[in-house]
């Protein structure tokens, strides 16, 4: 029952499975055997697993300190991100082919379809991490043309995704205020984390126009993706305080609301670093100020949530919350906030910065290798990919 990471609509905020009972109930027309049955259940949420890995190498790579071996360990993390983004393609397009009476549930299921935003995330995150520490292991050039191909085909699906959910949410599902989970916010913020990590080419591009036109796109969808979660996070805080905590095993989804906090300081600080490559006169450093004014604010807010968050899982953990799929909310929500803090602490020279990235990246893997342990326990004990009871 809690070891997948979405919840059902016919349990709505009560239970945390992957899959829609109502739209995955064996009908008249679905056949009894499948190919490939052990990928029927395999939701678009695995790809938090990926983006858990990959932010480990890119926040590794960003912090002020490096230790002996450290960057080493970040390039392991970004091989092993990649090759677990190709395995789960693969994974994902046997489930699309052999069990699309399965991916359309998934679709029309409220509780699953934001997870469809975790897709653009993961390939914007291992490309982000192949320019800054992959590049050492294939090469400059390989590295830049591999960054190309994934943070082009993350952002056309982050920004599909942005408006593909929202609207079936709107036309297609059936949802109510107190069904307001962080969870809904995984479409929104994939525009954000391009916002992020689309500076890491702009110094590729030629100068000139190509630049300014790339630095201006990625402010763009850092407000597409701003706006919409200001509209959101209400709903979200709001639905706590009237209905109270969520379920135990989903309890850890609380986190996903540091996602677009910590990426859209990370992604203002990124493009005040290009800016003066990118654009001419005052506004290379009116995006420099802009980085410190808006992030130093919201980096506050995101240690508050932060803060909040950890009490409401101490106490889900006292009460005995169990390992579900949602313990990858744990890791990139938390990575965006240490490269939020290391690009505060880039352009605001303070050391408080510096040890706040330090401390938050000293938690990321604790949180990693917890999630990824008990996933790995599972995926092999079976329990992952079984259907929901």
């Amino acid at each position: 029952m809690a070891t997948t990471l979405a919840p059902t609509r016919a349990t709505s905020t009560t239970s945390t499975t992957g899959t829609s009972r109502t739209t995955s109930t064996r009908s008249a027309t679905a056949p009894r055997t499948h190919k490939a049955p052990a990928l029927r259940h395999l939701g678009p949420n695995w790809y938090a697993s990926v983006m858990g890995t990959a932010i480990i190498a890119n926040a590794g790579a960003s912090l002020p300190y490096q230790l002996p071996g450290q960057r080493t360990v970040c390039q392991l993390m970004w091989a092993l991100s990649a090759v677990a983004l190709v395995v789960l393609l693969a994974a994902r397009g046997g489930h699309w082919l052999h069990h699309r009476d399965q991916a359309r549930a998934h679709l029309l299921d409220p509780a699953v379809a934001p997870f469809y935003g975790c897709l653009s995330m993961a390939l914007l995150a291992v490309g982000a991490g192949t320019m800054t520490v992959g590049r050492d292991l294939i090469g400059e050039r390989a590295a830049l043309a591999a960054d190309i191909v994934l943070f082009s085909t993350g952002t056309v699906i982050a920004l599909v995704m942005a408006v593909v959910v929202p609207y079936l949410m709107v036309v297609r599902h059936e949802v109510r205020a107190s069904q307001a989970t962080p969870v809904w916010l995984l479409p929104v913020v994939a525009p954000m984390v391009s916002a992020a990590v689309g500076p890491l080419l702009i110094p590729h591009l030629p100068a000139g126009q190509p630049r300014e036109a790339m630095l201006l796109a990625c402010y763009a969808m850092f407000g597409v993706s701003l706006l919409a979660t200001l509209m959101l996070l209400p709903l979200i805080l709001g639905r706590l305080i009237v209905s109270g905590p969520l379920p135990l095993a989903l309890t850890p989804a609380l986190f996903l609301v540091l996602g677009p906090l910590g990426q859209s300081v990370t992604a203002v600080n990124q493009l005040a670093d290009v800016a003066p490559g990118a654009v001419q006169g005052p506004y290379a450093g009116a995006f420099g100020a802009f980085a410190v004014v808006y992030g130093v604010p919201v980096m506050g807010f995101a240690l508050l949530w932060l803060a909040l968050a950890s009490a409401m899982l101490v106490r889900a953990a006292r009460a005995g919350m169990p390992f579900a799929m949602t313990w990858w909310a744990l890791t990139f929500p938390v990575g965006t906030c240490v490269t939020g803090a290391a690009g505060l602490a880039r352009h605001t020279g303070l050391t408080a910065f510096s040890w706040l990235a330090a401390a938050l990246f000293a938690g990321l893997l604790v949180a990693w290798l917890l999630a990824a342990g008990h996933t790995l326990r599972g995926l092999f004990g079976g329990r992952l990919l079984a259907a929901p009871r």
